[in-house]
């Protein structure tokens, strides 16, 4: 049975952006950084009142299409609720389109809030962290960017369906064409107290639909071996030996089937990579992540700017937070 909220609850939702991926760990890994949207939701008698300030402005629909009220509309949903009317401001600082999970943000952004609001309603109705990344990650189809802004830290995620994991792809009976049930899961791990995220933002953008589609459907077992190597490399050098994380963050699996599409982006990652600095494709880019202890050299800041690109020192993050 469906409940109606009643008119003047108000939350305030701060959520980070993230990156994925983090090198080897594709779909799997990933890091809140302290880049922030603020979203603010009001409920009102009826209709709908969206106001959107910042980084995407122009670009977003402001009704009820917009990523943001559907997820609200989904938290509230989940908990047996509706709201007769929403006012919605959200203050955007994350960049569109650059690989800093900004779709993730607003999905996890709105979900907190629906989940604030049933909480100021019932305090019984609110749901976990766990629920939060298993609807966002169903928005998103992989958990890894939604894991990180809602755990905070460092995410390991991963998606266990009820097909048997050692079913032989091309088996007889393997289940194509049947729907198989997807939960999706994530752990937070303590970074090492000295890691330090830079991200290098170019001013264009990148499709993560277009960039996905470059990928193949099969690589060599080489590849898989490596990549399976160096993703459990970077969780030890990630939490407790900072001194691997150029080896751990090496990549066969994706970035190179990239690369084409995202030039600036593989000549920073290959220029600070040669300088000895453990550098990855943000999400699917054209953000560059770099990770590492000390500060970033100020030689290579004046070039990344002369390049056009904005250097951002954020910080890692913890999760959304609601008000």
């Amino acid at each position: 049975m469906t409940r109606t909220l009643p008119a003047d609850l108000t939350v305030t939702v701060r959520v980070p952006a993230s990156s994925a991926n983090l090198g080897p760990g594709f779909d799997s890994l990933g890091i809140a950084l302290g880049l922030y949207d603020e979203i603010t939701v009001r409920t009102t008698g009826s209709g709908l009142s969206i106001r959107v300030e910042g980084e995407g402005a122009d670009d977003v629909p402001w009704g009820p299409t917009h990523l943001v009220v559907r997820a609200i509309e989904r938290g509230l949903e989940f908990a047996g609720l509706w709201a007769d009317g929403l006012d919605v401001v959200c203050r955007n600082v994350i960049p569109h389109s650059r690989g800093l999970g900004s779709s993730a943000s607003a999905v996890v952004g709105g979900l907190a809030a629906g989940r604030g609001l049933a909480a100021k309603f019932d305090a019984e109705l609110g749901f976990g962290d766990d629920v939060l990344v298993q609807l966002a990650s169903e928005f998103e189809g992989h958990p890894d960017n939604a894991a990180a802004s809602v755990l905070g830290g460092i995410v390991v995620s991963w998606t266990e369906t009820d097909r048997p994991a050692d079913l032989a792809v091309g088996a007889v009976g393997n289940g194509v064409g049947v729907h198989h049930t997807r939960d999706y899961r994530a752990v937070r791990l303590t970074a090492h107290e000295s890691l330090r995220p830079v991200v290098l933002i170019p001013t264009e953008r990148s499709s993560t639909a277009h960039t996905r589609g470059l990928l193949p459907d099969t690589v060599p077992h080489a590849d898989a071996a490596f990549n399976a190597s160096r993703a459990a490399l970077a969780v030890v050098a990630l939490t407790q030996r900072p001194d691997l994380l150029l080896p751990a963050t090496a990549d066969r699996l994706h970035q190179g089937y990239r690369a084409s599409a995202l030039p600036l982006t593989t000549k920073w990652i290959e220029l600070l990579r040669a300088a000895g600095i453990a550098a990855t494709v943000s999400g699917a880019g054209p953000t560059v992540l770099a990770l590492g202890t000390g500060e970033f050299p100020a030689e290579l800041r004046e070039l990344a700017a002369a390049d056009g690109m904005r250097v951002v020192e954020p910080g890692i993050a913890d999760g959304v937070l609601v008000d």
